[in-house]
C-alpha cells in the first residue's frame, strides 16, 4: 500500500464569489468548430447552482458563441486553458478523444517544500467526500482508479515548480495528489496545509498546455497559455 500524507477533514472553508471580470474572454483560437479559451483563476468554468454563481465562462463563451458548450472542466481556483465545441458534432468528437485519453494535458504548479526525486507518478484512487463536497478523498475500496505523473522545472525559494500531466481525469485530482505526497499546492484552501495555504493569494495552478485532434480531419493541434505566475 502507498503510504500517504493524511489530507485535512471537514467541510471546506467559505468563500465570497467574486470572479475576475477583465479580461472577460480571452480567446486563444477560434474557428468554425472549436473555441480554446484561456480561464482566469477565480471564474467558475460552468454555472453553479446558486443565483450569485452563474457568472462563468460557458455563459461568458455563449455570449459570443450560442452553441458553444464545454468539453471539459478546471476548478474555480484553476487558470489555464479550456476546450469548447462550436457544435454539436465537434463537442462529441471532442468530448469523445478526452473519454480516450487522446488529450495531451500539462498543468504548472507552484508546491510545498523541495521535492526531492526529479520526477515521479502518484497512483492514488479517489472519490468525493460527500459529507464534504466538493472536496475529494483517497479511498482504496471505493476510489476510482487515479493517476498522475510529475517532474521538477526548478527551485524558487522554498518551494518547487513542477509540471503534471493528469493520465486520468478526476476531480481535484492534482490538487489530491499533490497534498497526498507532502506537496501542496501553494494557495490551496481545500487541501493544503496552513503554511502552504498562506503562501500564495491564489491557487499556484494553471493549465498551460493542450494538445488534442481537429473534429474535422483528425489533425493534431496544441495550444499553451502563459503562465501567471
Amino acid at each position: 500500500m502507498v503510504n500517504f500524507v493524511q489530507l485535512p477533514e471537514g467541510p471546506p472553508p467559505v468563500f465570497t464569489y467574486d470572479p475576475p471580470q477583465t479580461p472577460y474572454l480571452d480567446i486563444v483560437h477560434q474557428d468554425e468548430e472549436i473555441l480554446l479559451l484561456n480561464k482566469p483563476a477565480g471564474l467558475l468554468s460552468v454555472p453553479g447552482k446558486a443565483q450569485t454563481h452563474k457568472d462563468c465562462l460557458e455563459t461568458r463563451a455563449q455570449s459570443r458563441f450560442p452553441f458553444a458548450k464545454p468539453v471539459h472542466r478546471l476548478d474555480m481556483s484553476t487558470s489555464g486553458l479550456l476546450l469548447f465545441g462550436i457544435n454539436g458534432p465537434a463537442h462529441r468528437y471532442l468530448s469523445i478523444g478526452f473519454e480516450r485519453r487522446l488529450v495531451d494535458k500539462t498543468y504548472h504548479a507552484l508546491v510545498y517544500g523541495h521535492m526531492s526525486e526529479k520526477e515521479g507518478q502518484v497512483d492514488l484512487p479517489l472519490t468525493c467526500d460527500w459529507p464534504n463536497r466538493p472536496r475529494q478523498k483517497i479511498d482504496f475500496e471505493t476510489g476510482r482508479a487515479s493517476q498522475t505523473s510529475w517532474h521538477i522545472v526548478g527551485f524558487e525559494g522554498d518551494h518547487t515548480r513542477v509540471a503534471l500531466t493528469p493520465i486520468t481525469g478526476r476531480s481535484h485530482q492534482l490538487r489530491v495528489h499533490m497534498a497526498s505526497i507532502g506537496h501542496p499546492i501553494l494557495g490551496d484552501r481545500f487541501y493544503a496545509h496552513k503554511e502552504a495555504r498562506k503562501a500564495a493569494p491564489r491557487l499556484m495552478l494553471h493549465a498551460g498546455s493542450l494538445s488534442f485532434n481537429r473534429p474535422r480531419d483528425g489533425e493534431r493541434m496544441s495550444f499553451s497559455a502563459p503562465c501567471p505566475f
